[in-house]
């Protein structure tokens, strides 16, 4: 079952489906869907869908590293679409599926270490491992 959230998830959102979409509007005006591929262990954004080519998939990777604890191993943006906000939104929806299923994280990425210090506001740290 696939559900779409707009501009905020819910906190039920990642205990319903198997694949969460998150859509974000960006400043650029351009609608962005954020999939949650829970069997594969990643979110993924693909701002140019209209290639439909899968390197022209943003990806945030983790791994389970223990029974709650996950590592937000990695992001990567195709550089065409850097600059665009998509890594934040990979983190955000990421960071948030952390929060919504009671997690601890070990954060890997520096990407996403970035993301939460520069949104203290999400209280993010609080799941985070150290």
């Amino acid at each position: 079952m696939t559900s779409k959230l707009f501009f905020r998830l819910t906190p039920f959102a990642f205990r319903f489906s198997v694949c969460s979409r998150v859509c974000r509007s960006l400043s650029s005006g351009q609608n962005l869907t954020v999939d949650h591929d829970r069997h594969n262990r990643r979110f993924t954004v693909a701002p140019g869908r209209e290639t439909g080519s899968q390197e022209d998939h943003a990806v945030l990777c983790y791994r389970f590293t223990g029974e709650q604890e996950v590592d937000l191993m990695s992001t990567y943006v195709p550089e065409i679409f850097r600059g665009r906000g998509v890594a934040a939104l990979l983190s955000q929806a990421a960071l948030d599926f952390v929060v919504e299923e009671n997690l601890k994280a070990q954060v890997s990425c520096w990407y996403i270490k970035k993301y939460i210090e520069e949104n203290p506001e999400r209280h993010y740290k609080a799941c985070i491992l150290t």
